[in-house]
């Protein structure tokens, strides 16, 4: 009887934790929707009714001019596209690849320097060169200013990820790797018929957490790039958050612009922007969602 009214007492707690965690998540959830829900209702809210009504979810008068006015000059807007697509794929595709490498070499039981390549890995992680070094690094010696690599080398390799990858790359049992050597398989056809198929997951997943690093870079490219042509989206976001005046001044886009700059929808613009901006990673996120918890979590199981 006392065993029967502790195993209902146990399932009763178990209820509330449940409920309780179920009620945390919910909120967490909504607190990410809601303001997002907010951004989307104020790009198509009329300029003037944001001015007499402020910020609303259900909009006094609906309006698209925010977006008629972006996309009717939609040039500048195309190669900020062009060039975050570019850099958001080559150094997502390099990253990994490095990434990968170096994961498997510190991960490999046989590596005789296969501490001492794991410490100089995380060292990294502790302690940096600073803004300085890189700029005199990338702008004097590498010569990438007004290059798209710049936008891209800086961001290549991060210590986080690679020590991510290792840990993922330590659960694949050694003796396949050894099978394989005895049967002639060279290090390159370990890394890339056994490994990588094997590691799937854990690239799934850094892959997205690079790719959202690349997309939403802005910083490097205020530093490195002064060619219009190179101008990615996110700084194109940047500037227009700043200081509107980016587009007001800017003559491209003021020649296929029909209204004055004085009716220009400035707040309905900018909050446009941002869906413009990061409406497309949205989008592919739910499609690597399913590769979150395996590749995290069997990747830091063991360092």
């Amino acid at each position: 009887m006392k065993s029967n009214l502790r195993a209902g007492s146990g399932t009763a707690r178990v209820s509330v934790f449940q409920w309780a965690t179920n009620l945390w998540f919910l909120f967490v959830s909504v607190a990410m929707i809601v303001p997002l829900l907010l951004v989307v209702s104020i790009s198509l809210t009329d300029e003037q009714s944001l001015a007499a009504d402020g910020y609303r979810f259900i909009a006094g008068k609906w309006s698209t001019e925010a977006y008629r006015y972006i996309l009717q000059s939609p040039t500048i807007l195309l190669r900020a596209y062009l060039v975050t697509i570019v850099v958001t794929v080559v150094g997502t595709v390099l990253s990994l690849l490095l990434t990968a490498m170096i994961g498997f070499v510190i991960s490999r039981r046989d590596f005789k320097f296969q501490r001492i390549a794991t410490f100089y890995v995380f060292f990294t992680m502790l302690f940096s060169g600073g803004l300085v070094p890189s700029y005199i690094l990338i702008t004097q010696y590498l010569h990438l200013k007004d290059s798209i690599w710049a936008l891209i080398l800086p961001g290549m390799i991060s210590a986080f990820y690679v020590m991510v990858m290792k840990g993922f790359m330590r659960e694949v049992p050694f003796e396949i790797i050894e099978s394989a050597k005895v049967d002639g398989a060279s290090e390159f056809r370990v890394f890339f018929a056994i490994m990588l198929p094997l590691s799937k997951p854990a690239l799934a997943t850094l892959g997205l957490f690079i790719s959202f690093n690349y997309w939403n870079s802005w910083f490097g490219a205020m530093i490195y790039i002064n060619k219009e042509s190179l101008v990615p989206i996110q700084l194109l976001l940047v500037r227009m958050m700043e200081n509107l005046e980016f587009l007001a001044t800017n003559q491209e886009f003021l020649s296929q612009v029909t209204t004055s700059v004085q009716n220009f929808p400035n707040v309905s613009a900018r909050m446009a922007m941002v869906i413009l901006a990061a409406g497309p990673m949205m989008l592919v996120f739910p499609f690597f969602q399913k590769y979150f918890v395996k590749g995290l979590t069997v990747g830091s199981l063991k360092g």
